[in-house]
């Protein structure tokens, strides 16, 4: 297997689900044009707005966002994922689901977000994001896809339980994908150190589509939406403006790294 092209999108998401659609579409299309084969977009790509309005949409945005997957990979033949959109769940309450479509539109993993972000930052922004979101019950999957290798899912609070990245790299993940919607406030600390930290201590690559900027209300997104290698070294950032972070993914170098950095085989599990 060779190298390809990643593409770790950044939108600016808004209510409005049709200015976010063909947002999205207008980067897959600039990607695929530059030539990436795996295109991952932001958690939240088709809607950022109220829960209330959220709740509201999410039947039409559940269809309406699987739909829109298969049509653009198939259309742009790339492998894409919707790192986050709205699916019902119990009364008053949606899934936050990801999902990886093929190039001939197969739906190739799914994965509702387990970790829910919960938090009074001390910039005065508190976020309860289990108020209206139901965790999902399965630990997240690590699908094989020919010519890309093995990619393990993740949503953006995610990246701060390490275990769960531990599980993916046990099943033989290559790639994570780590789509995020990380506030402005805690992303400036804390976003790439804790994506590094994940690539690193998993000899994976990681991809890290993105939102940015002011969304509505208060919310507002950190950005720089990353592609980094299984050294930690960070191959591509797309700052804060509407983009995407492109960089290849080589099998050859993440296998060196993983030769000159044998951590997974050294691990000692039955002390723990």
């Amino acid at each position: 297997m060779g190298s390809f092209l990643a593409a770790a999108v950044q939108l600016t998401s808004t209510p409005d689900p049709d200015a976010n659609f063909a947002s999205a579409e207008e980067q897959i299309e600039l990607a695929a044009r530059r030539g990436a084969e795996l295109v991952g977009l932001p958690e939240n790509f088709a809607f950022m707005g109220e829960d209330e309005q959220r709740l509201e949409l999410a039947p039409f945005l559940a269809e309406r966002c699987s739909s829109f997957l298969v049509t653009m990979a198939r259309r742009y033949q790339v492998t894409l994922l919707g790192g986050g959109f709205p699916v019902p769940a119990e009364p008053g309450q949606t899934f936050n689901r990801a999902e990886l479509v093929g190039t001939e539109g197969q739906l190739l993993a799914r994965y509702d977000k387990i970790h829910l972000f919960d938090v009074d930052l001390p910039d005065g922004n508190t976020y309860r994001e289990s108020a209206t979101v139901q965790p999902g019950d399965h630990l997240p999957p690590v699908v094989d896809v020919p010519g890309l290798g093995r990619i393990g899912l993740s949503i953006c609070y995610d990246v701060r339980f390490p275990e769960l990245y531990r599980h993916l790299a046990q099943a033989g993940a290559d790639v994570l994908f780590v789509p995020a919607a990380f506030t402005a406030f805690t992303g400036k600390d804390h976003w790439q150190v804790l994506l590094q930290a994940r690539a690193i201590e998993n000899t994976a690559y990681v991809v890290a589509p993105a939102q940015t900027g002011q969304h509505y209300g208060r919310r507002q997104s950190h950005g720089h939406a990353l592609v980094i290698d299984p050294w930690g070294t960070v191959l591509a950032d797309a700052g804060v403006s509407v983009s995407a972070a492109i960089a290849p993914i080589d099998p050859g170098h993440a296998q060196r790294v993983r030769a000159q950095m044998p951590s997974l085989r050294h691990r000692r599990p039955a002390l723990f």
